[in-house]
């Protein structure tokens, strides 16, 4: 008989340590090659990750984390994420957030300026931080 998986443990590490690690019921997060969900026991796979919202949720509570780029090693009992930034959504600045959307927004009607693709991922960076903020 195969012992099967009830809980998954959720770890999240950046560049300077470890910013999560808990038992959790379920993780959802923004796959590059789109959203995806686990649930304990699922198959073993490694994506990366783009800039986006990881959900989790453990028993009645729901936990929420800003992620900027990464990867996500998947096992049936483990979530490891590496990422290059992770911030839970009530350690957000939101007035950071709106400042750098703001300063996004600006730069994007001065087009010979500055660089778009750069300009983009800041504007699509802020706007995901307060989206998660939002989620407290």
């Amino acid at each position: 008989m195969e012992a099967t998986a009830t809980k998954l443990k959720l770890e999240i590490v950046t560049p300077f340590g470890s910013v999560f690690s808990d038992e959790v019921d379920e993780v959802v997060a923004a796959g590059s090659e789109g959203e995806f969900g686990v649930l304990p026991n699922h198959i073993p796979f490694l994506t990366t990750l783009k800039v986006g919202m990881l959900i989790y949720k453990k028993g009645s509570e729901t936990g929420y984390f800003f992620v900027n780029w990464g990867y996500a090693e998947v096992g049936p009992d483990k979530v490891l994420i590496l990422a290059d930034s992770a911030e839970k959504s009530d350690h957000i600045d939101v007035q950071r957030a709106l400042e750098a959307k703001k300063r996004a927004e600006e730069r994007l009607k001065q087009a010979e300026k500055f660089d778009q693709a750069r300009v983009t991922a800041a504007l699509e960076r802020a706007i995901t931080r307060i989206q998660v903020a939002e989620k407290k």
